[in-house]
């Protein structure tokens, strides 16, 4: 299925959120262009193999905005799509804001903080972001393993807009102008919580039947079992029956013990071949390796050089 077939992004942004953003638009069909400075996009040097998964199947640009910024605005006036990460108002300044492509065009800005408010000049990256977010209140100091502010808040909350209004040109004929906050999304994540927990902590720590067990060869077993059914279940399969009327009373930590010691007598293998087939919610802590040998998307092309597409381009927009 390719919906966006047709439709042509141009991608000023940098590193994960607008890489990631551009690479589901991609998926989607799109012609996606990413417009890098002279020595790349730092993610290139920084994080070479993330770069290489989230680049693969676009172009690249090389374009100097301040030295030569026809060769942007030209891009900018033929796509569809404009995404672009600067700081409020640098975009602007190089002739490439909002106020600058045609009134068709969907243009995006993904920020840390918005584009106005005492916040939105801060610099930041994902762990700020989330910490000003109230969404680490829980488990801080421990550090978040996926970057949620800039792929779910920044990417995510990106292309959900884009395509909605994509769809709202279809009807009107009208591009947009969209600002997506990296922390205010963030916050969103975690505002359905404001009003409390059924269980203070429920879904980071306080409750013996949501945690990761470590097993008898220190692989780890996640157990989600929170409802009745699950946790009934996986205490009938492990032969402690007795431990489900104890789900959710007051001493959860000495549940969570006798969990673990009966976790603790055999290896994740022998857990997982015990729990298949049985509805209680228990699974691995698997590697990367092992969950992209399953659940792996397929790759979206080839990765392009620094700049491979960039002679082209001029051509096609007539800058010899």
């Amino acid at each position: 299925m390719q919906p966006l077939a047709g439709i042509l992004v141009a991608d000023f942004t940098r590193y994960l959120p607008g890489a990631y953003a551009s690479r589901e638009l991609l998926r989607l069909g799109a012609r996606v262009v990413r417009v890098e400075p002279l020595d790349g996009d730092p993610l290139r040097r920084t994080a070479a193999g993330w770069d290489a998964r989230l680049r693969a199947g676009s172009e690249s640009v090389v374009c100097d905005l301040k030295a030569d910024p026809e060769l942007a605005r030209l891009l900018c006036a033929r796509a569809d799509v404009v995404l672009e990460g600067f700081r409020p108002g640098v975009a602007a300044k190089l002739g490439i804001g909002p106020d600058d492509v045609s009134e068709r065009t969907v243009y995006c800005s993904i920020t840390g903080f918005g584009s106005s408010g005492h916040h939105a000049a801060r610099a930041g990256h994902d762990l700020n972001y989330l910490g000003w977010a109230g969404a680490l209140a829980d488990t801080a100091p421990g550090l978040p393993e996926i970057q949620a502010a800039d792929l779910a808040a920044g990417a995510l909350g990106a292309v959900t807009r884009v395509l909605a209004a994509l769809l709202e040109r279809e009807r009107t004929g009208a591009g947009a102008r969209i600002v997506v906050s990296m922390t205010h999304g963030s916050h969103d994540l975690v505002s359905h919580r404001l009003d409390g927990d059924p269980v203070p902590r429920m879904l980071t720590g306080a409750l013996a039947c949501y945690r990761v067990y470590e097993c008898a060869d220190t692989r780890l077993l996640t157990v989600g079992a929170l409802e009745e059914k699950f946790f009934t279940r996986l205490c009938a399969v492990i032969g402690r029956a007795d431990l489900a009327e104890r789900q959710y009373a007051p001493e959860q930590e000495t549940l969570a013990e006798e969990l673990a010691s009966v976790f603790a007598r055999r290896t994740l293998a022998e857990w997982l071949e015990l729990f298949a087939g049985e509805d209680a919610c228990v699974g691995p802590v698997a590697t990367l390796e092992e969950a992209a040998a399953e659940f792996a998307l397929e790759p979206t092309g080839i990765v392009p050089e620094l700049g491979e597409h960039t002679d082209t381009w001029r051509r096609e927009l007539g800058l010899g």
